[in-house]
Order: structure tokens, then sequence, then C-alpha cells
């Protein structure tokens, strides 16, 4: 049996938890050597971010500690599971700056706690690029944490745009603690 003192997940091929399984504690790139498609799946601990396209590409969602009988549906996937990345537990301060435009450009504000909505709380009409020096985050396209999500851990984020989102404004943001 696995130690399950980090993330722990488990993949199946069908709903309910049927069909072959996938036993993951850390980052899969591709995870069509071991299953053919992903349609269930049960986080035993820790949180996940899972994407529809291998190297951690397309559509992404956040996953903690649960089960997810069908999550297709529940989350409106069109496509299976096919890359999954472990989030780390960060027990610290959260710092992240955040800027209006592409490449550090226009308004900027530091963060050090979750924003519902950037519009109203600093009157910024878009978030094109960041720095995350602390901490690991999720941003949403839409305000109050709805929409398409993308996960950023420590590091510079010139452009959302290059890293393949199609949205490439976000308008709220939220710290992945240990709830």
């Amino acid at each position: 049996m696995m130690s399950r003192e980090r993330g722990f997940i488990i993949f199946y091929e069908e709903r309910n938890f049927q069909g072959r399984s996938y036993e993951c504690m850390s980052d899969c790139s591709d995870m069509s050597s071991y299953l053919s498609r992903c349609h269930s799946c049960r986080v035993e601990s820790g949180c996940f971010m899972v994407y529809d396209r291998p190297n951690y590409m397309g559509n992404q969602y956040f996953m903690r500690r649960g089960e997810y009988a069908d999550y297709m549906s529940m989350m409106g996937m069109r496509d299976c599971i096919r890359s999954c990345r472990m989030i780390p537990m960060h027990r610290g301060q959260f710092r992240m700056k955040i800027y209006e435009k592409e490449n550090f450009g226009g308004q900027s504000h530091e963060l050090n706690e979750d924003c519902d909505n950037i519009m109203e709380r600093y009157r910024m009409s878009d978030c094109m690029s960041c720095n995350v020096m602390d901490g690991h985050w999720l941003m949403y396209e839409q305000p109050h944490f709805r929409g398409k999500m993308m996960y950023l851990r420590p590091g510079e984020y010139r452009n959302f745009r290059d890293m393949g989102m199609s949205g490439s404004r976000f308008m709220s943001m939220r710290r992945i603690t240990d709830m």
C-alpha cells in the first residue's frame, strides 16, 4: 500500500469507480499509458489539478479529498482526464502581484488573501499577468470564483495566453489552503 501522507488519487476508466484503475501520488503528464479513458476518481488525500489534455494543458479542474463518481457531468467536462498535477500544501504566507496587462504592464496590486472581484476591489478590468511570490493560487475567469480556472504555483506569468488559456483574463483569485 502506498503512503498517503502526500496527495493520493485513484482514477477509474468507468463512472462509479468501475473498470481499470490507476493510483497516483504525484504529477502525471499523460495518463493514456495507464488508462484508455478516465470517467471517475477518488481523492484519498491532498489536492490535485486535473486537465482534459496531456501535459497539463486544456481545461483545468481543482479536486480536493472526496469521491467524484461521474465528474464529467458534475463539472461540465467534455473530455476525460488526461493529466494531473499534485498541489503541495503551502504552510506560510501567500503573496501574489497581479497586473492589468501582459508582461507586468499597467496597474498592479499585491494580494495576500482571496479576491472575489478585482473590478470591485481594485478598479481593474483585467488581470493578464502576475508574479506569484508565495503559495499556490487558483485564478478564475469570472468574479466570485466562477468559470474556467487556472492553477498557479510560485513563478512569473507574463502572458496567460501563452499558457494555452483561450480566455487570457482573470477576474478573481483564491489561495489554495489546507481546508
